[in-house]
């Protein structure tokens, strides 16, 4: 078994060490122990667990070309693709699996992922076959989408932009404003929105129905078989396992608090090999997984003076709340966001906080995609946005100069950026 470092803490050899308060502080970055998901409601046989970025998770259907009823048939035949998954994140996301929400009606299944798949980049969808959930929230634009607003049927553009469509395991609400109560509830949305697919839900699923390969996995996968309800769930499930990969941070951090809370004791480390194997592990791995001064100072900035973690907060980089930064609000009707669903007059002019997970490649930012670099973003953030009644009570001046903003930049473009799971985008059925 495993050694802890709770464990090598209350065990060490002669080290100077400070008392289990130390412990707290880097057990708190460095080791999780996973909550009770939905998935383990069900019996261990009909459980398999599944790791979140496994690319035989989202690498499709066996073979090439469209698919074909017969190759779906044999995908559906293997009773291992249709068992619930206790489902594990990455390194670093995993911090916040006390915040994983499935619905226990949408269990995720290798099947039920694979459907939703397709679904996602398959834009008979769409009222006139051009426009799918891919063409907003892309793999290869950061999961969202590169343009201020995003573009639906007939070229028609709304008045927000794309969110992006990772890490939604963990939120529960969804959209700019979370008027969406579930992953399932705004999966259907867009498929029904006049600029947006612009088909009507009835339509959607006759088409579906009368494409052989689709029937048979709705039905294989769903009692009721092909209805809008079950369209919403097989995205969302999709949806929830699109996750980004460890960063850089994720291998810095652990050895910065490591570092931090035996600062009086390196030293004296060698004489437990135990606590000293456990640190040169922490170190190999940080120097895999480099970030440069400049991305480590900003790191340093993003949890000190830059106050980004007042909103951007937890392992998501995101408190997943609502908040007025002043952005669009000196127009003279701005969007008033989450006023909008709650009338609530805290709530005017309050959006979504989004990731900083990935952010590098999802430009541009804010809601109403008005900022096209993080530069631009990091200037809002320094003037403190722009005042109204309803301004954050977390928006301050933050007076950061130059080299720091560049910092800041550094941090996300290098400490916060990592890998996809692996996707397959065309093998859609004939």
């Amino acid at each position: 078994m495993k050694t802890s470092l709770i464990d090598l803490l209350t065990a060490h050899r002669g080290l100077r060490l400070r008392g289990l308060g130390l412990a707290a502080a880097l057990l708190s970055s460095t080791l999780f122990v996973p909550s009770i998901s939905a998935a383990e409601s069900a019996s261990a046989s009909q459980t398999l667990e599944a790791n979140l970025g496994d690319p035989t998770l989202t690498s499709g259907v066996p073979g090439d070309g469209p698919l074909t009823l017969s190759q779906v048939e044999k995908w559906l035949s293997d009773p291992d693709n249709h068992k619930t998954l206790d489902v594990k994140l990455p390194r670093g996301l995993d911090a916040a699996a006390a915040n994983i929400f499935i619905p226990d009606d949408n269990p995720m299944t290798r099947a039920k992922i694979e459907l939703g798949r397709q679904l996602y980049f398959d834009p008979r969808l769409s009222s006139d076959n051009t426009i799918s959930c891919a063409s907003c929230h892309a793999p290869d634009q950061g999961w969202g989408a590169n343009t201020q607003f995003g573009i639906g049927v007939a070229g028609q553009t709304g008045n927000r932009n794309s969110p992006v469509s990772f890490n939604r395991i963990l939120s529960k609400a969804q959209f700019h404003d979370g008027r969406a109560g579930s992953l399932e509830e705004q999966a259907v949305g867009p498929i029904a929105n006049p600029i947006e697919m612009g088909n009507t839900h009835e339509v959607c699923v006759q088409t579906l129905a009368k494409i052989p390969a689709y029937k048979a996995q709705f039905e294989a996968i769903f009692d009721s078989g092909v209805n809008i309800d079950n369209v919403g769930k097989a995205l969302a499930t999709f949806e929830r396992a699109i996750v980004t990969g460890p960063a850089p941070y994720d291998y810095y951090a652990p050895l910065a608090n490591f570092e931090k809370a035996f600062a009086d004791d390196l030293e004296f480390i060698d004489e437990d090999p135990e606590l000293a194997a456990r640190y040169k592990e922490l170190k190999d791995a940080a120097a895999a997984n480099p970030m440069s001064e400049s991305a480590i100072r900003g790191m340093e900035l993003t949890f000190g003076k830059a106050n980004c973690t007042a909103c951007h907060a937890g392992a998501n980089f995101t408190d997943e709340q609502y908040h007025n930064i002043g952005v669009g609000m000196q127009g003279d009707e701005p969007d008033l966001g989450r006023f909008v669903v709650t009338q609530d007059d805290k709530d005017r002019g309050a959006f979504k906080t989004p990731t900083m997970r990935n952010v590098a490649d999802s430009g541009p930012y804010m809601h109403d995609g008005s900022q096209k670099t993080l530069e631009e973003v990091i200037d809002w953030y320094d003037k403190g946005g722009h005042a109204n009644p309803w301004l954050s009570d977390k928006m301050k001046v933050l007076n950061l100069s130059v080299s720091e903003k560049a910092d800041l930049v550094a941090f996300m473009v290098e400490g916060l950026t990592s890998e996809f799971p692996v996707i397959e985008t065309g093998r859609l059925p004939e």
